[in-house]
């Protein structure tokens, strides 16, 4: 018997080879693009790691400045002098003590300590 080729549609065998070729493709496609994503991830970590290091990195040298601005000026005395009994019968200028003790205060050269025993000076 000769070997009759048909024309048309394809038959069994090459339907399931054209099956498997399409689902390979697309199996590679989709790795492809799943691998590209998880690299796109994990450079953007990498950098949002490298941004965490470098605000790290800045907020450390400005500590170490700011220790060495504080070592190099001396303190301010802990307690403010005592007022003189003409003085201290003045409101106001018992109020601006008081102002000036809570700026102090309120810029760190004083502790909450200091502040409240030089508050309890000016009052009593």
């Amino acid at each position: 018997m000769p070997f009759i080729r048909r024309f048309g549609r394809p038959g069994l065998l090459g339907l399931a080879a054209r099956t498997a070729v399409v689902a390979g493709t697309a199996t590679a496609v989709s790795g492809g693009m799943r691998a590209h994503q998880q690299q796109k991830a994990e450079e953007q970590y990498e950098a949002e790691q490298y941004q965490a290091q470098q605000q790290q990195a800045q907020m450390q040298a400005a500590a170490q400045q700011a220790a060495a601005q504080q070592a190099a000026f001396p303190q301010v005395p802990a307690a403010a002098p005592a007022p003189s009994p003409a003085a201290a019968g003045s409101g106001s200028d018992l109020m601006a003590q008081i102002e000036q003790l809570a700026a102090l205060h309120a810029q760190g050269i004083l502790t909450d300590a200091e502040f409240s025993a030089a508050k309890t000076k000016l009052l009593a």
